[in-house]
């Protein structure tokens, strides 16, 4: 037994762990998981580790909690760190903040939900029929389990065929989405040229550049929507 692993014992307190135990703990849950990664978190300042008198970081039980949940929010929301980070410096403040699209960081830790096909249309109230439709205009890929996302745009394609808007109505909205992504590829292309070991900042980057692309959408159709009732 190590002196460090000693003396957590003597004490009760479970021993803090090196980025190796960390990546084999938390990698066969999130594969992209590296070294990189956790300094990049502790440089944005979603996670603090203690530091040996050599320099080497350390974890605690709860910093790998608190790991868990920005890369569990990150794959299963979509949400920059930004973001993430907020709700978690208010649950340290002892709030209980919403967090956009979802009701509390704790729904993420048990892992995403994964629906087959009759569970994901059963779900959303929808039909086999809306499903496939969602897939032809490639709304939706096809696949054999889906998650959270696609039972949220389900829900959504419900509603709006109720009102007559149909699946095929919105390709333009599968075109736009797909040139907004180019644009953030032309942007962040010479930061991966610059860094390109550097994926975690390129793809953090990415998210960000989305959520202020997801703002202007928002606010551009708030606006002409607005402009129905002069």
């Amino acid at each position: 037994m190590t002196p460090t692993a000693a003396s957590a014992g003597a004490s009760g307190r479970a021993p803090l762990l090196g980025i190796g135990q960390v990546l084999a703990r938390l990698q066969p849950e999130f594969p992209e998981l590296t070294p990189s990664k956790l300094r990049f978190l502790e440089e944005r300042g979603l996670v603090t580790p203690a530091r040996t008198a050599a320099g080497y970081r350390k974890f605690a039980e709860a910093d790998v909690e608190r790991i868990t949940i920005v890369l569990s929010l990150q794959r299963d929301q979509y949400l920059p760190l930004k973001v993430i980070r907020e709700h978690l410096d208010a649950i340290d403040r002892g709030e209980t903040p919403a967090l956009p699209g979802a009701t509390s960081a704790a729904v993420h830790l048990g892992g995403a939900r994964r629906l087959s096909r009759r569970e994901l249309v059963e779900a959303a109230g929808a039909t086999q029929q809306l499903l496939d439709d969602a897939i032809a205009v490639s709304l939706l890929a096809p696949a054999e389990v889906y998650g959270d996302d696609a039972l949220t745009l389900l829900r959504s394609l419900v509603a709006l065929r109720s009102v007559g808007i149909e699946p095929r109505h919105l390709r333009g909205v599968r075109v736009a989405a797909e040139r907004e992504a180019a644009l953030i590829e032309r942007a962040i292309t010479p930061e991966r040229r610059a860094d390109p070991a550097g994926k975690a900042r390129s793809g953090e980057r990415a998210r960000e550049l989305a959520g202020e692309l997801e703002t202007v959408h928002e606010l551009a159709l708030r606006a002409a929507v607005a402009r129905l009732s002069h």
